[in-house]
């Protein structure tokens, strides 16, 4: 058993995580401050069912608050999944997003620096690679140019990790997440959105010509990606946890509407600054060093996410 902080642990990412660890007997401490970047009551009921975890609302960046939980929780590991999130509103208020990616993460590296043999697994973004055309995407890959301020600030916290790595020790596991999906995720992620658009006969906005890809990569996958990472946290590495496929924006609309059995409509919209025209993972790495084996393609997630979604928020769509 391990003592494990969990930071955004109330989240989508996280609750899954936080609820992983406690099956199989881990003791875990949830850090979420519940901020109105969605609804905060979506996270307070993420939170309610973590049967066994304690649960404490405060800010990453508020260092007595943290000083104190680790004091008190004497931790063997932290997994940092607490952030300011998504590239679009990232570009309304880089400030905020540097303010809590940045001042947040070296809040706990500065507790983790003095607890020798402490692993930190950090939770990074697909977002870094920025726009680029090789694929897949390799951890190997240099990757100077990001292209949003939420890319930008989870380069930043990959860069500031290894610092704390080389000056202190620090074990660390950098984890490049590519477009996570599945239940409970947060209601302005395109799934969930277009879910909800689909069901209620609403036209979807829809951003360029359809073709850009994604790795879209089903929750339970990359939970399984963030505990191998934990369990083997040692020297500094990164890692890319995606689905190592790629589909594109009128695929995955056609699955969805195809899984709820009612059309799309869509509300044709130019690109957006800041998105990128295609991610996808090389997994290689987490594979061979991991274990790491994703299992769910597109059309099983999309289907359970649809049956999770009618189950839990839309019982007038059953």
């Amino acid at each position: 058993m391990a003592r494990i902080l969990v930071t955004g642990g109330a989240g989508f990412i996280g609750s899954h995580t936080s609820e992983r660890l406690l099956a199989r007997g881990d003791e875990v401490v949830v850090l979420d401050n519940f901020n109105d970047a969605y609804d905060p009551a979506i996270k307070r009921a993420n939170a309610s069912a973590l049967a066994g975890a304690r649960i404490v609302t405060g800010d990453i960046r508020d260092r007595e608050l943290v000083r104190k939980l680790f004091a008190e929780g004497r931790f063997d590991a932290v997994v940092h999944l607490a952030a300011m999130a998504g590239v679009r509103p990232s570009l309304l208020d880089p400030l905020h997003y540097e303010d809590v990616n940045m001042r947040g993460t070296m809040t706990l590296l500065e507790e983790a620096r003095a607890r020798a043999g402490l692993r930190f697994v950090f939770a990074s973004s697909s977002s870094v690679y920025g726009a680029r055309d090789k694929v897949p995407f390799s951890e190997a890959d240099d990757i100077p140019h990001p292209v949003s301020p939420y890319a930008a600030t989870k380069r930043a916290g990959e860069l500031m990790c290894y610092t704390y790595h080389h000056l202190f020790g620090v074990p660390v596991s950098c984890l490049r997440f590519f477009t996570v999906y599945g239940p409970r995720q947060r209601p302005e992620m395109a799934i969930a959105k277009f879910t909800r658009s689909i069901l209620d006969g609403e036209a979807i906005p829809f951003f360029g010509d359809g073709s850009t890809r994604r790795d879209y990569t089903y929750v339970d996958d990359i939970v399984d990606g963030v505990v191998a990472a934990l369990d083997r946290c040692e020297g500094y590495e990164i890692y890319n946890l995606g689905e190592s496929a790629t589909t594109t924006l009128t695929e995955l609309v056609d699955g969805l509407a195809r899984a709820l059995g009612k059309p799309a409509i869509l509300d044709r919209q130019p690109n957006q600054p800041g998105d990128v025209p295609l991610t996808c993972a090389d997994v290689s790495k987490a594979r061979a060093r991991l274990g790491y084996e994703p299992r769910t393609p597109v059309a099983v997630g999309l289907a359970r996410y649809v049956a999770w979604y009618r189950r839990q928020l839309a019982p007038a769509a059953r």
